[in-house]
């Protein structure tokens, strides 16, 4: 399932990249950008827990990991859009940027917005993955069957 049918791929798509973006990231692209949009809070950054599921081998029957630390924001803009930011962790102003930035996502400086600090934390997140795996890769053992020599 790729999506492609989805009315709002493209929203979950960036609110992905929000919510697992580094804290630090979100904070020095938002004070690049120098956004400061007019909003309220319709719900303040809430500290909570959620329950992470798993699946044995990917495929197998699924049970229950473990808690993970959440927290959740809303706002709205002063022209009415409504913004929501789930991020990981206890990071409250990394919530109030991520629902601010879904807001503003939705408005017509939405390129200017996925330019600024949507693709930056996207490039990232990319990165990111790209090390992680290079760093597997290293650890990686070739296992091989020798032949005896002797019949």
């Amino acid at each position: 399932m790729d999506g492609s049918g989805d009315p709002n791929a493209a929203r979950k798509a960036w609110l992905s990249v929000l919510a697992k973006a580094q804290a630090a990231d979100v904070a020095a692209l938002w004070a690049k950008a120098g956004y400061a949009p007019d909003h309220e809070l319709l719900r303040a950054p809430e500290i909570g827990a959620v329950m992470v599921r798993g699946r044995a081998g990917a495929v197998g029957a699924p049970f229950n990991l473990g808690e993970m630390t959440v927290t959740r924001c809303s706002v709205r803009l002063g022209s009415g859009e409504v913004g929501h930011g789930y991020v990981q962790g206890r990071g409250k102003d990394h919530a109030i940027q991520a629902a601010l930035t879904d807001a503003l996502m939705q408005t017509v400086d939405a390129p200017a917005v996925e330019v600024a600090i949507i693709a930056p934390l996207r490039e990232a997140a990319e990165a990111r993955r790209t090390t992680r795996a290079a760093k597997a890769a290293a650890t990686k053992v070739d296992f091989f069957t020798m032949v005896r020599g002797e019949d």
